[in-house]
């Protein structure tokens, strides 16, 4: 998403820094006042939906409607995050069939010429979506699974250009439009600290074991063979001058 901002060498890293300035005093505003109302650990966590915010606020409050209107701004926020994975998860669709990376490329990679988007794109992760939310009502734990490898995913997908930046001593950084000096070498060297996959509950059985890792390795395997059979002839890799033959198309 970064091709749709203005300056984005600039911009993007200050959208960075400040979502996670905001989020974190967002964060401890929200985390402060629930942990001290909070009371009975034990029936918390023996909860049938597994959602113990919503019992926190309600024996905090006192009346339903005053819970209702809490949550509400929960709800929206959840509602704004789905909005959010949704347009990058169509973007990141519409980037590699545009490089020839998935099959069908010239299929998602229009873009919808009413709208200005990658409508088929946007459509088919929103199937993928649907069908990985389809996993929960077969066992809760694969759907843990599958939502537990994203955070992976992401934190791995940060850490290889950082390290990358790293071994060659942020040369490009420090000659770039951004750079936070020494605390930017700081905040690399915290960034690629090993990140463990812990259970849920220990100790650990089949059903709250951390299963995760297992869906990682797959990906990663999956993703690497895809490479060899279709990728290493198909896939030219991020445009570095002005892409052509690719117009809305309706």
């Amino acid at each position: 998403m970064c091709e749709e901002v203005q300056e984005p060498s600039r911009q993007v890293p200050k959208a960075i820094i400040g979502t996670v300035i905001f989020n974190t005093i967002a964060g401890l505003v929200f985390l402060i006042p629930i942990v001290f109302v909070l009371h009975d650990t034990e029936a918390l966590a023996s909860l049938a939906s597994g959602q113990p915010v919503p019992a926190i606020i309600r024996s905090a409050i006192g009346n339903e409607v005053g819970t209702f209107l809490l949550l509400l701004n929960l709800a929206v926020l959840a509602l704004l995050c789905g909005i959010g994975c949704t347009t990058a998860v169509s973007r990141a669709i519409w980037a590699f069939a545009r490089d020839g990376g998935i099959p069908y490329s010239t299929q998602w990679r229009k873009v919808n010429k009413a709208l200005d988007v990658p409508l088929n794109a946007m459509m088919l992760g929103m199937v993928v979506e649907i069908l990985l939310g389809l996993i929960y009502f077969g066992s809760s734990t694969a759907f843990n699974a599958f939502s537990g490898v994203g955070v992976i995913t992401l934190t791995v997908s940060y850490a290889c250009p950082i390290a990358v930046s790293v071994i060659g001593r942020r040369q490009q950084v420090e000659n770039g439009d951004f750079n936070l000096g020494k605390l930017g070498v700081f905040c690399n060297i915290v960034a690629l600290v090993p990140l463990f996959c812990m259970p849920s509950a220990v100790p650990a059985t089949a059903e709250t074991v951390n299963y995760a890792p297992v869906v990682f390795v797959a990906f990663i395997m999956i993703a690497t063979a895809w490479y060899f059979i279709w990728g290493r002839e198909k896939y030219i890799g991020p445009p570095t001058a002005d892409v052509v033959g690719i117009e809305p198309h309706d």
